[in-house]
């Protein structure tokens, strides 16, 4: 049987914005072996199928994707973030912790 992964993708440490991390992945788990080519010393595999990534807008409909089509699925939740509201002119309150330096 087909194994899936259904998960949602971190932010890239390269962006700001959350713009791609909104959607459901489902991505299919490495099923051959890595093996070096000879002729050109690259590593590949003979399976095509983690090439393959699926894009659902909710975590329901790529659950029932996969149960349609008779694949064995793991879900990862994503981890929950928190934030910090802050505000440029808490640099310069007079109810500081600690003082201001450079």
């Amino acid at each position: 049987m087909d194994k899936v992964r259904i998960y949602q993708p971190r932010k890239n440490a390269m962006q700001s914005g959350r713009a791609k991390t909104r959607q459901w992945l489902v991505e299919f788990e490495p099923g051959a072996r890595v093996r070096n080519d000879s002729l050109m010393g690259w590593v590949g595999q003979g399976d095509t199928r983690n090439q393959v990534k699926m894009r659902f807008p909710s975590k329901d409909l790529a659950i029932a994707f996969c149960e349609k089509k008779g694949l064995d699925y793991e879900v990862s939740e994503p981890k929950s973030r928190t934030t910090k509201l802050k505000s440029y002119s808490d640099n310069f309150s007079h109810d500081r912790d600690k003082n201001w330096t450079h």
